[in-house]
Order: structure tokens, then sequence, then C-alpha cells
């Protein structure tokens, strides 16, 4: 039932409260973006395929929708402010959805990377608006919710590759994975049009006459420090998470199912990785948390270096991957905003890193894998990864060395007004 009797009056279940509607709403958008970022992975070889074009072709898919992807979060933050959240949000998805639908049908790369524009376009509205009409519903309360809404994504990303690699040729095979998401994305996009209320950003004018006072006081290499960190860090996760199927197919060591559960398993621990960082961070820095993860990923990575190709290696090394990569992105940021203020024009700069990131290193892999013989192909992956990984730890090291410096500042400034006077 959805009420209880008390004192002789009936008392609405939880439910009923707006806040939780919104939030699993929210939720649901988010499931969608975990679905959609994931499923071009285990689809390229068939898209290739399917326009007449070669694999590393593929790679200019991630370059088109990380663009779209990069300006949607950018216009975002401005037109969340401006008009009505929900039909923004809800009308959003329902352009990734028809995008979706769209992209099994088409037969020209070209006009596949434009499709990949504008969905990236649409989610990247998506992501901001989700974290933004989020944390506008629960305020200061917003921290479990905000870890809910990113666990949410993992999930979408873990169910997106067993859909491609369950659904029968007989069934459409990798389209109606496609149209499968699209129509989940609709009815998505449909539960958030049909929230008549929504929720109002904090006071503008304080907001505004803070942030122009704050991003005066914003230093440049600190922020670039972090932009490169996450670009490093994001860009080998997605390489990973996008091109381990075709890796995996092309040695000859997966068959196309098992590289799309090889996909999902990757996701898979990326998700549960989330889930336990939680706790985790609440016990340790992220000064003691991204060197343990980033020492993990390293090693993972020079094994695949090192050892020969087999199932069982790249079993072992996804899954791992996954795990330890999964707090490397919150601990990070986390990091850059203990060293620096992270006001919104901040903020915005350092998630420039992520944006571009997910398009430019993509793309480079597909071009890579390609590229390379088959006697070095096994190496071209990991190398990758490994290249990636080698710079965000050297981004955290300067990290670590301007907030010494921030944090000597102060000091010798205490000093100095002491001893005047």
């Amino acid at each position: 039932m959805s009420t209880a009797v008390v004192g002789g009056r009936p008392r609405p279940s939880r439910w009923s409260d707006p806040a939780l509607r919104r939030t699993a709403g929210y939720y649901a958008l988010f499931i969608c973006l975990g679905l959609n970022m994931a499923i071009t992975g285990p689809t390229l070889p068939d898209l290739a395929q399917q326009t007449g074009s070669s694999v590393g072709d593929m790679g200019s898919l991630f370059l088109g929708g990380g663009v779209g992807y990069t300006l949607g979060t950018l216009w975002g933050g401005k037109l969340y402010d401006r008009v009505h959240g929900h039909l923004l949000l809800g009308g959003a998805q329902l352009v990734a959805a028809a995008c979706f639908a769209a992209a099994p049908s088409i037969p020209w790369l070209w006009l596949l990377v434009a499709l990949s524009f504008c969905r990236g376009l649409a989610e990247g509205l998506v992501n901001t608006g989700t974290n933004a009409l989020l944390l506008w519903t629960h305020g200061e309360k917003v921290s479990p919710y905000m870890n809910g809404l990113h666990f949410c994504f993992g999930v979408g990303a873990f169910i997106s590759p067993l859909m491609v690699a369950r659904i029968p040729v007989a069934w459409g095979g990798y389209r109606a994975a496609y149209w499968g998401v699209a129509v989940i994305s609709v009815l998505a996009a449909l539960s958030v049009l049909a929230m008549r209320d929504r929720p109002e950003p904090p006071e503008r004018a304080a907001q505004a006459s803070a942030a122009q006072g704050a991003d005066r006081d914003v230093r440049l290499l600190p922020v670039l420090v972090a932009v490169v960190y996450l670009f490093a860090y994001v860009g080998g996760e997605i390489s990973f998470g996008s091109w381990i199927y075709t890796y995996a197919v092309t040695l000859g060591v997966a068959s196309a199912a098992g590289a799309a559960y090889l996909t999902s398993g990757f996701w898979l621990s990326f998700t549960v990785g989330r889930l336990v960082s939680i706790p985790v961070a609440i016990r340790f820095t992220p000064r003691q948390v991204i060197p343990v993860a980033l020492g993990a990923c390293l090693a993972l990575s020079a094994l695949m270096l090192l050892l020969p190709p087999s199932i069982a290696l790249l079993w072992g090394a996804t899954l791992g991957l996954g795990f330890c990569m999964a707090p490397l992105w919150p601990s990070g940021f986390t990091l850059a905003g203990q060293i620096m203020p992270m006001t919104a024009f901040a903020t915005g700069l350092v998630l420039l890193g992520d944006s571009l990131g997910s398009m430019v290193l993509p793309a480079i892999t597909g071009k890579l894998i390609e590229g390379v013989g088959l006697d070095r192909l096994a190496y071209s992956l990991p190398l990758l990864v490994l290249g990636s990984l080698v710079v965000t730890g050297l981004a955290y090291l300067a990290l670590l060395f301007l907030g010494r410096k921030t944090a000597a500042a102060p000091a010798s400034s205490v000093a100095r007004d002491g001893a005047q006077p």
C-alpha cells in the first residue's frame, strides 16, 4: 500500500516526496548515459562493416562524439540557469534516443560521425543537467545521492555490452541492442518530462558575486595540472573500455561474445570499485588512495606488455584495471579542490580535461591498433594505457608539489607578519 494510517489519518509514502521522484528520474538518465557510453566499443567492428570503413577509421566516432560532449557540457552550465531544467533535460535525452535509433541504419561514416556529434551534444547536456539538478534538489545533503548517481552510470555501462552479446543475430543483433537502448532512453526522458515541479538554483546574485571575486584568485598552473591529470586518466579509461573488445577479437584470444563479456566485466569491476571507494574515501585521503590505485594500474598494464596475450591474462588485467581505476577520477578531483578554490570557472576548465581525454586518446588508439602489424598488436593498447597512467602519475606528483607550496605560502606570510613591529 502507498499510505499508512497514523492517528486516524493516512500518511503519504516516501515516494510522494518530489525530491525522491526527481532523484529516481535522474538515476534513470544516468543509467542510460552508461548504456550509451559503453555500447560503442563492442559494436565498432559491426559499424565499420556497416559503413564500409576500416576499424581504425571508427576512432573518428569518439572524436565527433567528444567534441559534441564538450560543447554540451560547457553550454549546459549556462542553459540550466535560464530555462526549465526538466524540459531541457528530457528534450536532450530524446535527441540522444533518436540518434541511437538511427545509428544502425546509416551507411556512411561521415554521417555516422555527425550523428555521434549530435548524440555527444545531447549527452553533455544530460550529464551537466543531472548533476546540477540533483545538487539543487538535495543541497548540502547531496553527497550520498551524488555517489548513487555515478554508481548508476556504472550499472548502465555494465549492462550495455551484455545486450550486445546476448541478442542473437536473428533478432537483429547489434541493431536490436541500439534500438533497445533508444527505447529505454525514451522512457527515461518521458519520466523526467512528466515532472511538473523543478528544483531551483541557489541565489544567483550572491553566487555570481562570489564567483566573480573568486575567479580572480584562480591560478593557472594548478588548473593546467588538474586538466592534464583528468585528460590522461579519462583517456586511458575510455580507451581501454572501448577498445578491449576489438583488441581481444583481433588478437584471436576471444570470440565476439567472449570479448563483449570482457567489456562488460571491465565496467562491472569499475562499478564495484566506485561502490567500494565510497567508504574508502571516508577513511583515507586522496593522497593515500591515488598512489595505491595508480600503482596497481601501472603494474597490471606492465603485465599486459611483458606477458604473451591469453584470455586468462586479459580477464585478470581487465577486472583489475576496472576496479583500480575507479577511485582515480573522484580522488584526483577532490585533491585539486584541496589545492585551489574550485569555483564554477575553475571547475569548468578542469572538466575540459575529462572531455578532451575521452575523445582524443580513444581516437588515437583506433589508429594505433590498425596501424601496427599483428606481431606488434599485443603491445598497442597496453602501451597506450600505460603511457596515459604514467602521465596521470606525473600530474599527481605535480599536484602534491603545488599543494605543499600552497600550504607553505600562508605559513611564510604569517611568519613575516609576526616579524613586523
